[in-house]
């Protein structure tokens, strides 16, 4: 049970940090579609895939003192940012191994506004559909968005990107 833990405290320290909960739920979503072995169950929400485990995890993890949790208040909203504490870098050194290559899809993903993972882990949430279907899909359930067609062609490229650098690990 701890592992699954672990590998949540490893992700956030290959990150450095993490900024927003939406965020963290996309980065891990979209690492566990490039096949790296995260086992949260997800499920569609207002924001595309999430994870109520993931959500739990990191809290108790916080509650153990192997992440921070800072809270910004915005005004309109409160963000909060994610990092590792040293008794966390222990912890996940002793409890899981290092997945080969997860430093660049977590490096590359982190590079990206939250807006934009949202559609890419919606667009990998319908991947059973053919593009077009996916692409309309996209647009009814993500319509007030309003995703152009060039954020579209970016998501779908950093999709293969991210294929192509597990491909690589193997």
């Amino acid at each position: 049970m701890l592992e699954e833990h672990a590998k949540v405290v490893q992700f956030v320290s290959l990150a450095g940090s993490v900024t927003g909960r939406k965020k963290l739920q996309k980065m891990v979503y979209i690492a566990k579609k490039m096949k790296f072995p995260f086992n949260e169950k997800y499920q569609f929400h207002i924001y595309g895939p999430y994870s109520e485990e993931l959500t739990l995890r990191v809290e108790e993890l916080c509650t153990m003192g192997f992440l921070t949790e800072e809270m910004e208040d915005k005004g309109s909203y409160v963000q909060y940012t994610y990092q590792v504490t040293d008794k966390g870098t222990n912890f996940s050194k002793h409890m899981c191994e290092e997945q080969q290559h997860l430093n660049e899809v977590v490096e590359v993903l982190n590079s990206k506004s939250a807006r934009f993972l949202e559609l890419v882990s919606t667009l990998l949430f319908f991947d059973e559909l053919p593009k077009e279907e996916r692409i309309q899909k996209v647009h009814v359930v993500k319509g007030k968005l309003k995703f152009t067609e060039t954020e579209m062609n970016e998501a779908f490229s950093l999709i293969e990107a991210l294929e192509e650098i597990k491909l690589n690990a193997n």
